[in-house]
């Protein structure tokens, strides 16, 4: 960005209450937004992290669900779509794991934290290669899908990737009046799932413990949503 480029927007930066300016500045550090790939790449190698839903409270709260579920159901390999810098991993207990995501220095930072850990592996997307497990995840990825044709990718592989289950951490509305970020739009996703996979049905809905709240960052406008494939359309 120029000089003048950004002696332009220090009026609109002024007018941003002080709450705001932290989820204003990502993207303007970031520069143009050129879509949701290019931006998480760029992300991860400037040293940004998965957001706040993937740490502190947000995290323990989406671990305790999600630890609760694989032990109640016996769930063996797990599969997750979007595994980011791997901070809400540190809280996962799941017996067999593997991670994908579009950012190669994620990859590498995941790769880097588990390396100990010989029940848990991480690829780039572009190696996904048809792999499938007993539940498949994606946690706080969806309203980041601002193309459409990637959305419906990324929907795709999650459920064809499942043998059993699905579980969606996401916001699930198609109301963006009040977005203001650029790396955002969020979907109704289970307009989508009904639509397109009829054999899925939505055996549960858990709200946020921490719902969304503007004026605190620790907090969250995504829910779980657990699906599971009926066994007579195996």
């Amino acid at each position: 960005m120029q000089i003048i480029d950004f002696l332009r927007i220090i009026p609109a930066l002024i007018t941003v209450p002080m709450r705001k300016l932290s989820s204003f500045a990502i993207p303007l550090a970031l520069g143009r937004f050129k879509g949701s790939r290019a931006y998480w790449v760029r992300r991860y190698r400037k040293g940004g992290g998965s957001g706040v839903g993937s740490y502190n409270e947000l995290a323990e709260f989406k671990a305790e669900v999600l630890n609760g579920f694989v032990k109640e159901h016996n769930i063996e390999t797990v599969i997750e779509f979007g595994c980011g810098d791997g901070n809400q991993l540190r809280y996962a207990c799941y017996p067999s794991y593997l991670g994908f995501d579009i950012s190669p220095e994620a990859v590498s930072i995941c790769r880097r934290i588990f390396q100990q850990d010989e029940n848990k592996r991480f690829f780039l997307l572009e190696e996904y290669s048809g792999q499938k497990a007993d539940l498949t995840l994606s946690l706080d990825v969806i309203y980041h899908l601002t193309e459409d044709d990637v959305f419906h990718d990324h929907m795709d592989m999650l459920f064809n990737a499942s043998k059993r289950f699905v579980i969606i951490y996401s916001s699930n509305t198609d109301d963006n009046s009040a977005n203001h970020s650029r790396h955002v739009k969020h979907r109704k996703f289970t307009s989508w799932v009904e639509k397109r996979k009829p054999e899925w049905r939505l055996t549960r809905h858990i709200k946020n413990r921490y719902p969304y709240d503007a004026n605190n960052r620790k907090s969250s406008w995504s829910d779980f949503f657990i699906y599971e494939k009926a066994r007579d359309l195996d």
